[in-house]
């Protein structure tokens, strides 16, 4: 029997979970979706998550959360990470980390394990475990799990491609996240893994990330530091949505619904952090 796996893309600030409070209950009701994975590390700010929104976002039907080297950057998660089977950190931080990197669920009799990770690329402030050996790592000690599904959060395409590529047959799914730019190759490789580079952003797509583009611009124009702020223009949901049979995927195609978030709608107070 065949699963629908939607991945959300990163969800920035309020505008998007906003956009994803309009969309998902819906949307996961009218396509039969069996499984929500969304990467929410700049849901709160657009600069990590708090334990408020991550609880909400759960309330709204994801069903796993996960984050990337901004996960921390709120300290009240931290204490959520280690007591919340939905909420992943990825599986190749340091073991000392709070949390877990995968999660083992079942739905209708399939075992499956949805596995977050953390490219190295870039991230030159992390101290990291390979996520290629640490994949290694976990395919065998997962291997009792019908499907397995990942998370790749990573800065460059083609850590990102190359991780997809070296799943090709092992994992169901490998989707990638961090440049909140949508990509167009959502596809289904040789092997049967359902693949797509980035996963773009829930949040404002007139914008730059999801924030205010003067803001932005005078940072590059004056090279002084200051605080992004948030904007609802443009507001769009993005990800991808794969059909599953096993460690196979069936299909892969691109979500890209616009949703309106007028600037006032993005301060929802029940999401907003207390």
């Amino acid at each position: 029997m065949s699963l629908k796996v939607l991945f959300l893309g990163e969800i920035v600030g309020r505008a998007g979970l906003t956009a994803v409070k309009k969309f998902l209950p819906s949307f996961r009701q009218e396509e039969k979706i069996d499984l929500v994975v969304a990467n929410a590390e700049g849901t709160t700010g657009g600069f990590g998550l708090g334990k408020n929104h991550a609880l909400y976002l759960r309330k709204l039907g994801v069903d796993v959360v996960t984050v990337g080297e901004k996960g921390f950057f709120k300290k009240d998660l931290t204490e959520l990470m280690g007591k919340s089977a939905f909420l992943l950190r990825p599986a190749n931080f340091p073991p000392e980390v709070p949390g877990r990197g995968y999660r083992l669920t079942e739905i209708n009799g399939q075992k499956i394990a949805v596995i977050s990770l953390l490219g190295q690329n870039g991230f030159t402030r992390m101290h990291l475990n390979n996520p290629f050996h640490t994949m290694n790592y976990l395919l065998e000690k997962l291997k009792d799990n019908d499907t397995i599904l990942v998370e790749f959060h990573a800065a460059t395409t083609a850590e990102k491609q190359a991780m997809a590529c070296f799943l090709d047959g092992k994992a169901a799914v490998v989707a990638g996240t961090h440049s909140k730019a949508l990509t167009a190759d959502a596809e289904v490789l040789a092997g049967g893994t359902g693949r797509i580079t980035d996963t773009g952003r829930c949040g404002s797509l007139q914008s730059v990330g999801g924030f205010l583009p003067k803001t932005e611009i005078d940072k590059f124009l004056t090279g002084i530091p200051s605080r992004s702020r948030e904007t609802a223009a443009g507001t769009e949901i993005q990800g991808a949505l794969f059909e599953i049979e096993g460690n196979r995927c069936l299909s892969a195609e691109i979500i890209r619904k616009p949703v309106t978030v007028a600037e006032a709608e993005s301060s929802d107070r029940e999401a907003d952090e207390c």
